[in-house]
């Protein structure tokens, strides 16, 4: 039996559980990451499978490339699902996570590669780097609705844009590794500095935000015969986020951070039309196609591909160490002072989700340098991925009802008390 027959069919099956399972998924504590892993890992457990499902080491291009795609699908998304007005004061839970918690992870993470696990310091940055920031695919379960929902609760909204910047504002630390990996000193540091921070920062922030409102000019505000929104076809969400992604590469500057600041842009033209909806809903449909199928595939490499080879308790116990008590602690440090009521602060901490970016930044540096104990790294982070879209998917529901629910009763005691004070 021809393989390509066997992936043809297999990719039908896949579109049609994307569309239905969401569905049947909704009021059960189960998502859709951990029935496609499970699926994965199910069909590639057996040897009359046609096809091998190899090492990602063994295929870094395309794992790269294939992770790069829904990664900046799922920017796009981010982006545009989210009704706030960009600020600082509006924002301050999200740079508290971006600004401390972010750096207190690395630094948390590195310390322990190295200590726990024998790494170098190259390897040791790259894999904190890798894992530090919370991912924009698999974290939809905590993210604020669609255009327009107005349920943007601190939580939902902090994880959100969390999520939408942190991948751009990680890939400096993935350069430092990269800069490591061929030589360790104050000139590199340096380097690294001037290049991989001030200049692709910038860069990925200045292209993103012009080309958000040229494009949001061209969409909205152009002659009414012109307008792209006329069009109603929401696949030029497709054509932003590539043209976003593509010119600021060119110009050597983050693309996941030009994606998710061109959304933000393109969303500040005229906030309420409701073609926002129809990029977001594109957006989301093809960023759950793509994730459907890398992590039938991430599944297929643990059981097929020996992704956990190297696995060991060492690595085992970072893993649970980085979930359980770095990412936490360091969330929780960085949000010392601020509103949200304890409850809030501590589902912002804990759920950190690892997936598809993490797979995106080893793939991205062990392409562009040659690091030691390859093979323990991606273990490392499978494992890690593994237990966090298991464990934040079977929490997330129960835990964000808990919240909505008492965020409600919070409200209507509040609205009792005001209508119960006598008036002056």
């Amino acid at each position: 039996m021809s393989a390509y027959i066997v992936v043809l069919a297999g990719f039908g099956v896949v579109v049609l559980l994307t569309a239905w399972l969401p569905m049947v998924l909704k009021e059960l504590p189960l998502s859709l990451p951990i029935f496609c892993v499970g699926l994965g890992a199910l069909i590639f457990a057996f040897p009359q499978v046609p096809g091998v499902m190899p090492h990602p080491k063994e295929e870094l291009a395309i794992v790269e490339r294939l992770s790069e795609f829904v990664v900046i699908i799922s920017l796009m998304g981010a982006g545009l699902k989210i009704d706030r007005p960009f600020g600082w004061k509006r924002w301050r839970l999200t740079w508290r996570l971006l600004g401390i918690a972010m750096p207190l992870t690395i630094f948390g993470l590195a310390w322990l590669g190295t200590s726990l696990l024998g790494l170098s310091l190259a390897a040791a940055v790259l894999l904190a780097g890798a894992l530090a920031p919370t991912d924009p695919v698999l974290a939809s379960d905590v993210q604020v609705g669609p255009p327009g929902d107005r349920e943007e609760d601190e939580v939902r909204f902090t994880l959100t844009s969390e999520a939408g910047l942190n991948d751009g504002l990680a890939f400096p630390f993935i350069m430092l590794a990269i800069a490591f990996a061929h030589e360790v000193s104050l000139k590199s540091v340096t380097e690294w500095f001037a290049y991989g921070v001030l200049w692709k920062v910038g860069a990925g922030l200045v292209m993103g935000y012009v080309i958000g409102r040229a494009l949001g000019w061209l969409t909205f505000h152009l002659p009414n015969r012109a307008k792209l929104s006329r069009t109603g076809a929401g696949f030029v969400a497709l054509g932003i986020t590539c043209i976003a992604y593509g010119v600021t590469e060119m110009v050597k500057g983050y693309g996941f951070l030009a994606v998710f600041v061109a959304a933000l842009a393109l969303r500040a033209t005229q906030p309420e039309h409701e073609y926002h909806q129809k990029l977001h809903d594109f957006a989301e449909e093809l960023e759950r196609l793509m994730m459907m199928v890398l992590l039938v595939l991430l599944g297929g490499a643990m059981t097929g591909g020996d992704l956990f080879n190297a696995l060991t308790w060492q690595a085992v116990v970072f893993g649970l160490l980085a979930l359980f008590v770095i990412r936490p602690l360091a969330g929780w440090i960085g949000l010392i002072g601020t509103d949200p009521p304890p409850g809030e602060k501590a589902a912002i901490s804990f759920f950190g989700i690892r997936g598809l970016g993490s797979i995106y930044y080893l793939s991205y540096a062990l392409n562009h340098a040659e690091f030691d104990n390859a093979d323990l790294l991606w273990s490392t982070a499978g494992f890690i991925i593994l237990v966090s879209i298991v464990l934040h998917g079977v929490t997330v529901t129960p835990a964000m009802r808990h919240l909505d629910h008492r965020r409600k009763l919070t409200m209507r005691a509040a609205q009792r008390k005001t209508v119960a004070q006598p008036e002056s």
